[in-house]
């Protein structure tokens, strides 16, 4: 890249301890995808057969996720060897892992929890992640769960470590309905609304003409 070429900024996930605010982990993918898919569903008041005041109503903010796949691949660092020593060694396994543990409790956690539940704790509470946010840009930054992981591993080195592998990473986007107002990702989702919002001002409103009506009835 020279000098005057743009800064190719690349997309990710972000882990940060939601009381504190501290970021625990960042993992860019190394390759931005061809497409990102998202699917947005309305949490409408008013169902089939429910009062007639209700059918513009809506209960909540829209329920969206996110559909994406990211390429790994060792093959560049593996032609210089001595600069990448964990490549030589394992591959893509930590990529791999660092991915595979947005999905997994610690095992110190679940551990914990065993050693609560034998010593006869009524209620033992599910264990609970670290805030996971996705980060596609300023534009978009939104806490969300890691729904499902899919892993292709396509090829392998000689003591069998995978070098290069296709990963479908599904997320749903976490809302104040799922984290409430006070938590930390809950205020990330409002300022990532208002930032919908202050888009969807700049889009150009047109003429009714346009659409071939010129009054509505």
């Amino acid at each position: 890249m020279t000098p005057l070429s743009p800064r190719l900024l690349k997309g990710g996930l972000v882990q940060v301890d939601p009381a504190s605010g501290k970021v625990l982990r960042v993992i860019a993918l190394q390759y931005n995808p061809d497409s990102v898919t998202r699917s947005v569903q309305v949490q409408a008041s008013g169902g089939e057969g429910s009062d007639r005041s209700q059918a513009l109503r809506l209960k909540g903010a829209g329920i969206e996720t996110i559909k994406l796949e990211a390429e790994i691949d060792a093959t560049d660092r593996l032609a210089e060897p001595s600069s990448n020593p964990d490549a030589v060694q394992l591959g893509i396994h930590p990529e791999l892992a660092a991915l595979e543990a947005l999905v997994h409790p610690r095992a110190d956690a679940l551990q914990q929890n065993e050693a609560l539940a034998s010593a006869g704790v009524l209620e033992v509470l599910p264990l609970e992640a670290p805030l996971t946010l996705f980060v596609w840009s300023k534009q978009r930054i939104v806490p969300v769960r890691v729904t499902d992981l899919s892993v292709t591993e396509e090829a392998f080195d000689a003591a069998l470590n995978p070098i290069r592998a296709k990963v479908s990473i599904g997320l749903r986007v976490l809302s104040v309905d799922d984290l409430g107002f006070k938590h930390r990702g809950g205020t990330l989702f409002m300022a990532h609304l208002r930032a919908k919002e202050s888009l969807a001002a700049r889009a150009r409103s047109v003429p009714l003409s346009e659409l071939g009506v010129e009054a509505l009835p």
